[in-house]
């Protein structure tokens, strides 16, 4: 079996791997310990910071798709300790970024299933459980449009929005009425009013029967309209997700270049309509630019997920390689000014199959673990477009 990123060292390394990560975990929750605590009227929020002489920005962090197949339900059973499910030890080396960040943005990317009827693909349906994991690690919002979002049909797309309501997390994407739809979510961001739009290319199966707005589909207009309606609605920064481009190319299609232009070039009295574009769907890391004066992230990757095969059929370690990518914005110098990314980054990680845990590389590598090979490469994938010269960075 033929894995080129890893090499033929791939047992030996995930071996070596597992040694460390025990580590790892231990260290990130001593971490975690020293950032903000979420309040408990909204559990995935962290609380204020104490005010800063002068303007004060804000720090937004994302990751990619939460995609649990099969192996990834079972680990979160196992971890449980027979008494439900338990996904939080999976994500428990991204909750010091996560819950240090004003605001933090996942994919969900599968709805919940009912009673116990789980699955991975074709069709996922995933435990409810997940919505509790992403509000202990931190995360404020998720977008949930996504190729599966109909899998389970409306009745999926209602018990994930209850399951992330009663979590404290809040969701773009898909709704479950037509005034939801129409809804703009506007988050807290330190001093700044985020709003979090999110739409998909297109879904595996067919919208319910008079609910065209059950989930949001890419459309150029549509996607301008919901920014500079989310501005008149007091947005300060107006952040889209994407579920969009071509399943396994570690290159931006045509489609995503061509898009992203015209997006990040629309502008309403001298002002970007959109400040940040976030892209999921490829299963494997893709690169960041600055487009038109704006960050867009083509493809984050999966976050969590099984092992993958790709598209030759045989099973691929990218579709198991993503980044966090976190962005410093700063107030406008004038009222009414843009807010401006001061500070662009970026955390290759990967979530280790064996293990069932996401793995940040450059602390795998700085405790042992041989992932050199892989966080370099992820870094490639990351700079390809020039986004180094535009002052993107490696973070930690």
């Amino acid at each position: 079996m033929h894995r080129p990123q890893w090499g033929g060292a791939l047992v030996a390394h995930r071996r070596r791997l597992a040694v460390v990560l025990a580590g790892l975990l231990t260290a990130a929750a001593a971490c975690q310990a020293q950032y903000r605590q979420p309040s408990a009227a909204h559990p995935g929020h962290p609380a204020p910071a104490p005010a800063a002489a002068g303007p004060r920005g804000f720090t937004l962090v994302a990751t990619g798709g939460v995609l649990p197949h099969a192996s990834i339900i079972e680990r979160a059973q196992f971890d449980a300790r027979g008494t439900g499910y338990d996904f939080r030890p999976m994500l428990a080396d991204d909750a010091p970024a996560v819950a240090g960040a004003d605001l933090a943005l996942c994919h969900l990317e599968t709805v919940y299933g009912a009673d116990g009827a789980y699955s991975g693909p074709p069709l996922f349906r995933s435990p409810p459980q997940i919505a509790q994991a992403l509000a202990a690690t931190g995360y404020d919002g998720c977008s949930t449009a996504s190729s599966h979002s109909l899998d389970d049909g409306a009745d999926g797309i209602h018990r994930t929005l209850d399951a992330l309501d009663r979590a404290g997390v809040r969701h773009a994407g898909s709704a479950r009425t037509e005034q939801e739809a129409r809804a703009v979510d506007l988050l807290q961001a330190g001093p700044a009013r985020v709003a979090h739009l999110a739409y998909t290319y297109g879904t595996d199966g067919t919208l319910p029967p008079g609910q065209p707005w059950a989930v949001n589909l890419i459309d150029e207009d549509r996607i301008l309209a919901d920014a500079r309606a989310a501005r008149q609605a007091g947005a300060d920064v107006v952040v889209v997700s994407l579920h969009w481009g071509t399943e396994w190319q570690d290159a931006p299609d045509a489609w995503q270049l061509s898009l992203a232009r015209r997006l990040t070039a629309a502008r309403t009295g001298g002002r970007p309509d959109i400040d940040l574009i976030l892209g999921t769907h490829t299963h494997v890391p893709q690169a960041y630019e600055k487009v038109n004066g704006t960050w867009v992230v083509y493809g984050l990757g999966d976050q969590v997920a099984g092992e993958m095969t790709g598209d030759r059929g045989v099973p691929d370690p990218r579709g198991n390689q993503s980044t966090l990518a976190r962005f410093t914005f700063a107030p406008p110098a004038r009222p009414g000014g843009r807010w401006e990314v001061t500070r662009a980054e970026f955390v290759p990680q990967l979530f280790d199959v064996d293990a069932g845990r996401v793995v940040d590389l450059d602390a795998a590598l700085a405790h042992g673990a041989d992932v050199r090979g892989v966080r370099d490469r992820i870094r490639d994938v990351v700079l390809s477009r020039g986004a180094g010269g535009d002052g993107l960075v490696m973070g930690r």
